[in-house]
């Protein structure tokens, strides 16, 4: 007699808030025969919050391949198994890849229980532009290599986003500078969900000097948004851009930008950027 395979579960948990998790979520993770949890100790606590008691297995960045072998075993046996990681959705900048694509290549269906995401939490309240995005995960810990990361990001892929160390933070911040300006738009969001969530909105030097007035905001887990670059003359129309060349025969800048904007309903920042880089080409 075949044995029907199992299902894996890929159960998003909290990020801060434990009244978040769905109530699909709580019922996957009640009826799974095994859960494989990042730490099983952190999890441990999640799961007793919930009143499930569950066999859990450990899956972390070191063990990743030995034990979805494992656990492959076991769905191929009938057994139905939930992964989770410490917080969020597992596999974004999470274990799990491995053991996803081998589970895919044996045939074994992967279910989504969707819930809380860090990156898309942020998002949606930064203020940034949401039609595009590239999420880069962790930076590297090392400063040239973080430079050499954001140096490789080709222009045109929308906000940038990626999850940041409280230690590293500052760093990062000064990185950012060297890459992209000192006067790019950033959000930082910080420990999402929870009782001192923030969105700190500005330069890396605002925002270093925000995170500079309290020892404590130099703290928990974040996520550092950059606004893209504008590709000026494919956001302003054609009719505000010759207006701008226009004035700017005749003012200076600052002031042909700010009038330009008020007949045309374009943002003046843009249109002063625009009008620099024009400076620059001549």
């Amino acid at each position: 007699m075949t044995v029907q395979s199992g299902h894996l579960y890929i159960v998003a948990t909290p990020i801060g808030n434990l009244d978040d998790i769905s109530q699909r979520a709580i019922k996957t993770l009640s009826t799974v025969a095994w859960v494989a949890a990042e730490d099983t100790r952190h999890s441990g606590k999640l799961l007793s919050h919930l009143g499930i008691s569950a066999k859990m297995l450990a899956l972390h960045d070191h063990n990743e391949k030995q034990r979805a072998a494992t656990l492959l075993q076991k769905l191929q046996a009938g057994e139905d198994v939930a992964l989770i990681s410490d917080a969020g959705t597992p596999l974004i900048s999470d274990p799990g890849y491995s053991l996803v694509r081998l589970c895919r290549d044996a045939g074994v269906r992967v279910v989504p229980i969707p819930g809380p995401c860090a990156l898309i939490s942020a998002l949606c309240c930064a203020g940034l532009p949401t039609d595009k995005f590239h999420f880069i995960g962790f930076l590297p810990a090392k400063s040239q290599q973080r430079q050499n990361v954001l140096s490789a990001i080709p222009q045109g892929v929308g906000t940038l986003i990626c999850y940041e160390t409280a230690r590293r933070i500052k760093d990062c911040l000064e990185d950012v500078v060297k890459v992209f300006g000192a006067e790019r738009e950033l959000v930082l969001a910080k420990e999402l969900t929870k009782t001192f969530e923030n969105f700190v909105y500005g330069t890396a030097a605002q925002i270093t000097e925000w995170l500079d007035e309290d020892p404590a905001r130099c703290q928990g887990e974040m996520v550092l948004m950059i606004a893209p670059t504008l590709a000026a003359e494919e956001e302003i129309n054609p009719a505000a851009q010759q207006t701008l060349k226009l004035l700017m025969t005749e003012l200076p800048l600052k002031k042909a930008a700010a009038l330009t904007a008020e007949i045309h309903g374009e943002k003046k920042n843009a249109l002063y950027k625009l009008g620099l880089s024009w400076d620059t080409e001549s």
